[in-house]
């Protein structure tokens, strides 16, 4: 029998990550975080304390088996270990690297009490990327029926919805805007944080589950959500369209030549290759002088590619100070590595013109903080006669994202006063057999967390089409069921194939 851990047995340490030269990756797109290697992610497993009450999976949006996995790692059992993790998460190897764990499993982890939690994410991406590479994939016997299912999105929370329904026996067809699959993984997430090798990784295996992508298809434009249902045949859909549609500051000057926002940016960049110029003609103005208005991931992103792109110098400008920065500390810290100078406590009240149509600067002010808000975070306030001129020639908005207005423009779905799809506990919306989740039903979220939402609809729309779900008992209160007809269930309303000779 193994020996239990105390936090006094454990390795003290929270093992490092191996990291590109701060000088060397400002100049590429390549991956900054090299990944654990075999040595690192067993001395990291060692850290953890398989605790009784679990914390850690409580903390996780999917609730993820974590001592589970971790405990297979241990035992140099990786293909046990990504078994357990697809259980509930069918993409390690992103959640590994995107993920705000330190605000989820990790925030909660019993190790972290007394000293660093144990590297959770860290771990996960091991053995999702181990699994990339041996090509590991489960898939299960899958059973096919009569339905259709039409998936609205192809981010975090489509794919995941789209896995669960063609595991279910589905006919599964997700339509994506643009002309390459991922949504927000891809447009929105520079290479050197994920790769889209690994996104092409995740999407594949999705591929092998029959689920098939249709790329250029702007449902509410091609056709509505109305006709997939109805001429098109689709027994059910689930609209997972993200929240992409950019936040303008509204100060003065903001429509000046040079004013962007961060999905803009980075959209050009990522998903339509303008790094790559001219090798790709898709224009991107490239500013010497980069003030990016933010401090989430986002903005830490665009910052962080223009660096990359040749700005000579990239400044950071956020109302609040670093403790209230909604970005990841790690994200911050490599920013800060990469020489993108912060302006804490600063405002912009006005974009200055050249004379010409572009920007000159941004005339700011001083802030400084005061009763916390709705957020919890100290609410800015400005200092009187504390404005000053500031010298920029290109500005990035990063302040924030809303819910494109195609869909309430061109379906009947019912939308909350924010312009979001307005859904039930469930995920249902005001259209029968249509079901919504991730960023265009809450806001802004992280990707577990919509990954988390399109496996509640997967669940909720099984359901709607009377498809049994295994995961989901039927069992009564007093636990003598409702009734059978033939020793079924009779709430497990489905279709018996008999064979005829």
């Amino acid at each position: 029998m193994a020996k239990k851990k105390t936090i006094r047995t454990i390795p003290q340490e929270r093992t490092p990550m191996r990291e590109q030269d701060p000088q060397v990756r400002a100049k590429n797109f390549e991956e900054v975080a090299c990944g654990y290697s075999l040595e690192d992610a067993l001395r990291e497993s060692e850290r953890c304390l398989m605790c009784p009450d679990e914390p850690c999976i409580a903390g996780c949006p999917v609730g993820i088996n974590i001592p589970g996995f971790i405990q297979k790692i241990g035992e140099k059992n990786f293909r046990g270990a990504y078994d357990i993790l697809t259980d509930t998460n069918l993409l390690p190897s992103i959640c590994g690297r995107v993920c705000p764990q330190e605000n989820q499993c990790e925030g909660v982890c019993t190790v972290g009490e007394s000293l660093e939690a144990v590297a959770i994410g860290r771990l996960e991406r091991f053995v999702g990327d181990t699994a990339i590479k041996e090509g590991w994939i489960n898939i299960p016997y899958i059973e096919p029926n009569r339905f259709r299912v039409g998936i609205v999105g192809s981010g975090p929370a489509g794919m995941a919805c789209a896995a669960d329904m063609a595991k279910a026996g589905c006919d599964v067809t997700v339509y994506e805007a643009f002309h390459q699959p991922g949504g927000v993984l891809r447009y929105g997430i520079p290479d050197f944080r994920l790769p889209n090798a690994v996104i092409d990784a995740e999407i594949n295996n999705l591929k092998k589950f029959g689920v098939k992508f249709e790329c250029n298809t702007l449902v509410g434009r091609l056709f509505t959500i109305e006709q997939m249902i109805g001429e098109m045949g689709f027994h059910a859909v689930f609209v997972g369209v993200g929240a992409g549609y950019p936040t303008m500051l509204r100060i003065p000057g903001d429509s000046l030549n040079g004013v962007l926002s961060a999905n803009e940016l980075l959209t050009r960049c990522n998903l339509m290759r303008a790094r790559d110029f001219p090798k790709f003609d898709t224009p991107l103005p490239i500013g010497k002088r980069v003030a990016v208005v933010g401090a989430g991931n986002t903005a830490m992103d665009a910052m962080r590619v223009s660096i990359r792109l040749g700005a000579e110098k990239v400044y950071c400008i956020y109302r609040r100070s670093r403790t209230e920065a909604p970005a990841r500390a790690e994200e911050v810290h490599h920013a800060e590595q990469e020489g993108v100078e912060f302006h804490w406590l600063t405002n912009p009240v006005s974009v200055l013109d050249d004379g010409k149509g572009s920007v000159r600067g941004m005339r700011c002010v001083r802030m400084e903080l005061g009763e916390p808000d709705d957020s919890g975070r100290r609410r800015p306030v400005p200092v009187a006669g504390s404005e000053f001129d500031f010298e920029t020639d290109l500005i990035v908005y990063a302040i924030g994202t809303n819910a494109n207005p195609i869909m309430g423009q061109t379906s009947k779905l019912k939308l909350n006063k924010w312009g979001y799809i307005g859904a039930d506990e469930n995920l249902a919306t005001s259209v029968a057999g249509v079901f919504a989740g991730g960023d265009i039903v809450t806001g802004a979220a992280t990707v577990i967390e919509a990954m988390g939402a399109g496996r509640k609809a997967a669940r909720s729309m099984k359901a709607y089409l009377g498809i049994r779900d295994p995961a989901l008992p039927y069992i009564s209160g007093d636990g003598t069921g409702a009734g059978t007809l033939f020793g079924i269930d009779t709430r497990e309303r489905n279709f018996a194939r008999v064979r005829v000779a």
